[in-house]
């Protein structure tokens, strides 16, 4: 999939640039498959089947001379769960000359929502109860899903993916399981963001994702968090009725917490790595990094690290390719009894057991 960035680009050229695209792509070994357009933000993206980027750069060029700013490798079941279709849509109009006229945006609401470790629910209540309380909360989930007109997209990171074409439908969902999770005395952690398919990331709508996983850091368990570009979709009268049960970020807070995670990524694996440079690299005082760390997160820097730290460590169990000694200090732990440790005070159980248990 591509993006082309075109200010005042209009629906009628795309499609005469999509026809274009069309003739010459068998002497490419290419297949256009589809396109979306989004004339407010003037972004243009086509789905196409392809060797190699490279042939999509020189198809566009020849075509029409629009080259694409950014290429990134798709699967077709990705696009279909976030984005309803991997085809021309059937009811969209012809124009005056015969072209599928496709105006349509790809932009979406995105809503992650964090399940529960069955390791540690199998650890806690029992492998049957574990399995039960899971498919409780799969069942609440994805009835809401498809209750807002939403699709399911692909499942990752233990969380489960919903794709919204508004933002009212999105977060009347996240409210709706939020409220019957509490009925079963559960919680999870319920994040909505909005983007698009293709950034500057190199994964299908990378950017929001890796924004959803990062807001889930927010200690506020029992709401339901959106972003700033969401909150700016949803209408007044619902914010005014729900906002005990929703916590909104600020612009300024979302480049904050994008700030204090990409800093993390890069220094988290360091055991060496101190506040007085994590403060430095976000040209702040270290009072000012607590503060701010706290306000937004509920975590001081220092646990914010540990917490970064221990899920990096959850997911290196997870994939089982290390033992603990190597996971300890890839992930920044100076020790593996440290790593033992905090482990154990976090979750409850040794990594050892926890690992067995998988």
């Amino acid at each position: 999939m591509d993006l082309h960035i075109v200010p005042g680009v209009n629906a009628k050229d795309v499609a005469e640039a999509h026809r274009q695209d069309v003739y010459l792509e068998k002497d490419h070994s290419c297949k256009c498959l589809t396109y979306w357009v989004d004339e407010m933000r003037g972004h243009v993206f086509c789905l196409i089947d392809a060797p190699s980027k490279e042939t999509v750069y020189e198809l566009h060029n020849r075509s029409h001379g629009l080259v694409p700013h950014k290429i990134i490798e798709v699967q077709p079941d990705f696009v279909q769960s976030f984005l309803g279709r991997i085809t021309d849509p059937s009811d969209a109009p012809l124009t005056d000359n015969g072209l599928l006229l496709i105006d349509e945006t790809s932009y979406r609401m995105i809503m992650s929502v964090q399940l529960p470790d069955t390791v540690l629910l199998q650890h806690e209540a029992g492998t049957e109860s574990a399995k039960k309380k899971v498919q409780q909360i799969l069942e609440i989930i994805r009835n809401e899903i498809t209750a807002k007109n939403g699709k399911e997209a692909i499942q990752e990171q233990h969380s489960i993916i919903g794709s919204f074409i508004t933002a009212e439908k999105a977060v009347a969902a996240g409210l709706a399981i939020h409220r019957q999770l509490q009925q079963i005395n559960s919680s999870c952690r319920i994040s909505i963001h909005a983007g698009e398919p293709v950034t500057q990331h190199d994964k299908l709508f990378g950017e929001t994702l890796q924004f959803l996983h990062r807001m889930h850091f927010i200690q506020r368990k029992e709401q339901v968090g959106i972003s700033a570009s969401v909150r700016e979709l949803v209408a007044k009268e619902l914010m005014h009725k729900t906002e005990e049960d929703l916590f909104s970020l600020s612009a300024n807070d979302e480049q904050l917490l994008n700030a204090l995670f990409n800093a993390l990524e890069e220094k988290y694996s360091e055991a060496d790595f101190q506040m007085d440079e994590y403060a430095q690299s976000l040209a702040m005082s270290q009072s000012q990094l607590y503060r701010k760390t706290t306000a937004l997160t509920g975590y001081s820097p220092n646990d914010l690290l540990k917490e970064y730290r221990l899920a990096k460590a959850i997911e290196r169990l997870r994939k089982g390719a290390q033992n603990i000694t190597e996971i300890t200090f890839d992930c920044g732990f100076n020790s593996p009894s440290y790593f033992t440790k905090c482990f154990k005070k976090k979750f409850g159980l040794l990594p050892i057991t926890y690992q067995e248990l998988l």
